[in-house]
C-alpha cells in the first residue's frame, strides 16, 4: 500500500510539473505573438509614412521647380494628292472648252492622226504640179479666149498662198498654164496616181479621225468613189479661188467708178472684204471636205463650227508661214531650198490643222451622245392552227360512236 501511495505522490507530482511546463510554453508563446505583433505595427506604420514623406518630397520638389511647359501639338500629315485632285483634271472640270480640246487631241494622237498627215502631206507635194496641169489644162479649155478670166484665177491661187510661196506657186502655175495644151496621157495617168492616192489618203485620215470603223470596200468603186470627191474638190477650191479673185476685181472696179481708188481708208476696206469673202470661201471648202469625205457622211451642221475654225487656222497659218519662209530664204542655201522645205511645213501643218479640228467635232458632246430610237410597238395576234385527222381519227371516232349507240339500246 505504500508502494501505492508512492506511485500516486509520484503521478501527481508529475503531474504537476507538466502543467507547470505547459504555462510557461503557452506564456513564451504568447509574449512572441505579442513581439510579432508589435513588429508588424511598426512595420505598417512605417509602410504607412513612407508615401506620404514620398509624396511629400515629391511636392516639395515640383514647387520649387520650373513650371513644365505644353507640348505643341503634332501637325498633321499631308494627305497625298491622288489624280483627281491634280491640276489638269481640275482645270478640265472648271473649263468645259479645256476639256474639249484634250479630248480632241487624246482622240486625234489615237486615231494615228499624225501618221495620216505624213501621209497626206507626201501626196500633196506629189500631187501639186500633175493636178495643177490637168486643172489649167481643163480651164484652159473652158475659158479659151477669155484670158482675163484666166489671169484672175492664176492671181487668186497665187495670192492664196503663203507670202513666201507666192513665187513657187506662181512658177508652178506659169508651167501649167504653158503645158496645158500639151498634158496628154501620161500628164492625165501621173495625175490620176497621185491625186487618188491623196485623196485616199484624206478620206481614211478624216474617217478615222471621226471615229467610223474602216470597212473593207471594193477596190474599183471605192477608187471610183474616190475621183468623184477629187474632182468635187478640185471644184469647190476653183469656186473658192474665183470669188476671191472676183471680189477683189469687183472691189478695185466699184472703188474706180467712185474715184476713191487712191484713198488709203478705202484701200484697207477693200484688203479687209477681200479677207472676209476669202474667210468665207474656205468655210465652204472645209465644211464640204469635213462632212461629204469621211467613208460615212454627216451632216453639215455637225463641220460648220470646225470648218470656221480651219478657215481662221488655215488664214493664220499662212501669214506665220510667210514669216517663216522669210527668215530661211535669207541666206544662198535657204534661196535654193526655202521655198520646197517651205512647202513641205506648209503641207504638214495644213494636214494636222484639218484633222485635228475632224476630231474636235468628232469629240464634241452633240457627236459623241447619240440617240436610240424606240423600238417599233409589239404586235400581238393570237395564233389559231387548225389540224385536220386523219383516216385513224375518223375510225376510231366512227367506232366511239358506235360503241355509245349499242350501249344506249342496251339500256332501254
Amino acid at each position: 500500500m505504500g508502494d501505492a501511495k508512492a506511485s500516486k505522490g509520484t503521478k501527481a507530482s508529475s503531474t504537476g510539473t507538466e502543467g507547470g511546463n505547459d504555462a510557461k510554453a503557452s506564456k513564451s508563446a504568447r509574449s512572441r505573438r505579442a513581439a510579432r505583433g508589435g513588429r508588424d505595427s511598426r512595420a505598417g506604420r512605417i509602410a504607412e509614412a513612407t508615401p506620404t514623406a514620398k509624396a511629400a518630397d515629391v511636392l516639395k520638389t515640383t514647387s520649387t521647380a520650373e513650371p513644365a511647359k505644353p507640348a505643341k501639338p503634332a501637325k498633321p500629315a499631308k494627305p497625298a494628292k491622288s489624280g483627281e485632285d491634280k491640276l489638269l483634271p481640275r482645270l478640265r472640270r472648271k473649263y468645259p472648252w479645256l476639256d474639249h480640246v484634250v479630248r480632241a487631241g487624246e482622240a486625234f494622237s489615237e486615231r494615228y492622226g499624225n501618221h495620216y498627215a505624213a501621209a497626206i502631206t507626201y501626196f500633196s507635194v506629189l500631187s501639186l504640179i500633175p493636178l495643177l496641169m490637168v486643172g489649167f489644162s481643163v480651164a484652159g479649155f473652158v475659158l479659151a479666149g477669155n484670158e482675163a478670166a484666166l489671169d484672175e484665177l492664176r492671181a487668186g491661187i497665187v495670192r492664196s498662198a503663203p507670202e513666201g510661196l507666192g513665187d513657187l506657186f506662181a512658177s508652178i502655175v506659169g508651167a501649167a498654164l504653158e503645158s496645158r495644151a500639151g498634158a496628154g496621157i501620161l500628164g492625165l495617168a501621173l495625175a490620176l496616181y497621185s491625186g487618188l492616192g491623196w485623196m485616199t489618203n484624206l478620206r481614211d485620215a478624216l474617217t478615222a479621225q471621226w471615229g467610223q470603223e474602216k470597212k473593207k470596200l471594193p477596190f474599183l468603186s471605192t477608187k471610183l468613189k474616190d475621183l468623184l470627191a477629187l474632182a468635187g474638190l478640185g471644184v469647190a477650191l476653183a469656186v473658192s479661188f474665183g470669188l476671191t479673185a472676183v471680189g477683189s476685181g469687183v472691189g478695185e472696179f466699184l472703188l474706180g467708178l467712185v474715184g476713191l481708188e487712191e484713198a488709203g481708208w478705202a484701200r484697207f476696206l477693200l484688203r479687209l472684204g477681200t479677207i472676209v469673202l476669202s474667210l468665207a470661201a474656205n468655210v465652204l471648202v472645209f465644211v464640204w471636205v469635213l462632212s461629204q469625205l469621211p467613208r460615212e457622211k454627216v451632216a453639215a451642221r455637225s463641220a460648220v463650227r470646225a470648218a470656221v475654225l480651219a478657215a481662221l487656222g488655215f488664214e493664220a497659218l499662212k501669214q506665220l508661214g510667210g514669216i517663216y519662209l522669210t527668215s530661211v530664204t535669207s541666206s544662198p542655201s535657204g534661196a535654193l531650198f526655202g521655198p520646197i522645205i517651205g512647202l513641205l511645213v506648209f503641207a504638214n501643218l495644213v494636214a494636222r490643222l484639218l484633222l485635228f479640228v475632224t476630231a474636235w467635232t468628232a469629240t464634241a458632246h452633240e457627236n459623241l451622245t447619240r440617240t436610240v430610237e424606240p423600238p417599233a410597238p409589239a404586235v400581238i395576234q393570237p395564233l389559231v392552227e387548225v389540224r385536220r385527222g386523219g383516216p385513224r381519227f375518223a375510225a376510231g371516232a366512227f367506232g366511239a360512236g358506235a360503241l355509245l349507240g349499242w350501249l344506249s339500246r342496251r339500256r332501254f
